[in-house]
């Protein structure tokens, strides 16, 4: 992978960035993603952002390499902290981070969300944290991907400032915050074998649990499980 040639992942990401877009990735990496949407004339300018050292001075090195450091300003620091509060940015990349912890960056960042029309949310786990967020802070959801690339599957989530509610109003809430309401409406291969394979997996976690015997904290587990059976098995 390099900035000419990214991931399947970070290319269905990228995908979704805006003609003329002024970029924020967070958790940038290399910085491939900010250096391909502006080697391919999508984004005008960006940010790439990085906590760690490491992936920070390989992001600085790939802008330099590129020869785009007029363009792309490679900053070191905590999530939506890397935008200054005078900056306008249009567009916020998040990909490859458990969904929790994109949550968190959302939620501590919130006041640099003023401008921005639009997020590309990708993560590894948990996409349903991600849409509770969204929800319930005014963002709504507008399409969905699920690949597979190297066997693991991963779903990516565009959201822009309107209805939240929206799109789960041909499906239930519960059900469209655990599977994604556009994936259940495009229901692929890829989306059909991953749940699947959950209710597999939960299926052999209620026989282990109905072995342990019955506890307070056995039980609300059953349940919870017994009910997210019930929801994918209804769309499945």
């Amino acid at each position: 992978m390099n900035e000419m040639n990214l991931s399947k992942r970070l290319e269905t990401v990228a995908s979704y960035i805006p003609k003329d877009a002024i970029l924020a990735d967070i958790g940038s990496d290399h910085a491939y993603l900010p250096c391909y949407s502006i080697l391919q004339g999508v984004a005008k300018s960006a940010i790439a952002g990085e906590i760690t050292e490491g992936p920070f001075l390989s992001a600085k090195s790939q802008v330099m390499k590129c020869e785009l450091s007029d363009v792309i300003s490679v900053r070191q620091g905590d999530g939506l902290s890397v935008i200054e509060d005078s900056e306008v940015i249009d567009c916020i990349t998040i990909a490859g981070m458990g969904g929790g912890l994109i949550k968190k960056i959302l939620d501590e960042g919130k006041g640099k969300l003023t401008h921005v029309k639009r997020l590309i949310l990708q993560p590894n786990i948990h996409a349903i944290y991600i849409r509770q967020w969204l929800l319930e802070n005014g963002w709504e959801l507008i399409d969905e991907e699920i690949i597979e690339e190297d066997h693991k599957i991963y779903e990516i989530l565009v959201a822009e400032k309107g209805e939240p509610m929206q799109p789960y109003q041909t499906v239930s809430l519960q059900t469209g915050l655990l599977l994604g309401p556009h994936l259940i409406k495009k229901k692929s291969d890829i989306f059909s074998g991953k749940w699947t394979q959950e209710c597999r997996h939960w299926k052999t976690i209620l026989e282990q649990l109905e072995a342990a015997g019955h506890t307070y904290e056995n039980n609300e587990k059953f349940r919870e499980l017994e009910n997210q059976i019930k929801l994918v098995e209804e769309v499945l």
